[in-house]
């Protein structure tokens, strides 16, 4: 295990010299047009200048996350569900594509920041998650990204303070930001939401996200983000128990909007909490396994609880060998190896 931490650290300073590098690249393109009055920060500013529109939404995404938001090519395959070698592909693309259609670097104007927006919201987002829970190594939250995504995320809702996504988004990371400090024990184990010491929550973030979704409500446009923010609330409602009816029926309306496995993986765990184990295996065996979900350990670990509670202990236990052989970090895996031991014993 020491080695391997050894190893994983020298990888890490590999890529981090490597990403300078990059970055001082990137930054040389840079002219005098990329220094903008109008984005209130610098690296803000970048990121509106990378998500250029003349990239595709994903390309414009995962290149902002690889150049500037400190992200390697495998946990940006991990944040979009595809292999690492078809992200490594599809950045050198973006990067020549750049090149050839000499794609200018420069901050763009107040009214073409608009159209950019939703990609910047998308690099904020999987910045935050990939610090919230880090697709591998040996620490599961990394504070520094979950940190600089909300503090952005601060600055965007100050430039466009009329966009009910970037309120709804800032209201969705505080949510779980506040919960990070109880979400690990003090031998750095995995404790799972229905377990954590609530005393341990952050009440200002709270606060301040419950703030915010209120002010994304008043403007009557709602988006994903809001949607997701309203099932964080819930989870963080402390006058009583989870109200997972609510949740499940967010997540319909979530599913409708933005159809995608991980929605329809998280809405079934609602189900199975709302309605019983099996109306959320019902609803789990509709996702494909060998599709985008196929290296998701939440899938297999999902079905592993729900056969836990329907008492189907072997069936379990084939479940959890599976997540734990998926699972990234070392406190997901001791998690699943608790509950692999309980359901052999």
């Amino acid at each position: 295990m020491a080695r391997n931490r050894a190893v994983d650290r020298a990888r890490r300073q590999r890529v981090g010299e490597s990403k300078t590098q990059e970055v001082a690249v990137m930054a040389a393109g840079l002219n005098e047009a990329a220094t903008s009055q109008d984005v209130p920060d610098d690296r803000l500013g970048l990121m509106f200048t990378c998500c250029h529109p003349a990239l595709s939404f994903e390309a414009q995404v995962a290149l902002t996350l690889r150049t500037l938001a400190g992200m390697t090519t495998p946990e940006i395959a991990h944040a979009f569900l595809v292999p690492e070698a078809t992200m490594a592909q599809r950045l050198v693309r973006a990067k020549r594509k750049i090149r050839n259609a000499g794609i200018p670097f420069a901050v763009p104007p107040p009214h073409q920041l608009v159209e950019r927006t939703a990609a910047v919201l998308a690099v904020l987002y999987l910045l935050f998650n990939e610090g919230y829970s880090a697709s591998s190594g040996n620490d599961l939250v990394r504070r520094s990204l979950t940190g600089e995504a909300i503090r952005l995320g601060r600055v965007l809702c100050t430039l466009m303070p009329d966009e009910p996504e970037a309120l709804g988004l800032l209201a969705l990371m505080l949510f779980h930001d506040a919960r990070s400090s109880a979400r690990l024990d003090g031998n750095g184990d995995l404790v799972v939401l229905d377990e954590q010491d609530r005393s341990l929550w952050d009440g200002a973030a709270i606060a301040e996200g419950r703030l915010r979704l209120e002010a994304a409500a008043r403007l009557r446009r709602p988006g994903p983000f809001q949607l997701q923010a309203a099932i964080a609330a819930c989870h963080v409602e402390d006058d009583g128990p989870t109200d997972w009816a609510e949740i499940a029926e967010l997540y319909d309306h979530l599913f409708i909007m933005t159809p995608s496995a991980v929605i329809a993986l998280n809405r079934a765990v609602a189900v199975s909490m709302s309605e019983g184990p099996e109306a959320g295996l019902v609803l789990l065996d509709r996702i494909a396994p060998e599709g985008e979900l196929r290296t998701y350990h939440l899938l297999p670990a999902a079905r592993a609880d729900m056969l836990r509670r329907l008492g189907r202990r072997a069936e379990a236990a084939e479940a959890y060998r599976r997540a734990f052989d998926l699972a990234g970090t070392d406190a997901e895996r001791r998690y699943l190896e608790r509950r692999l031991l309980e359901a052999t014993a």
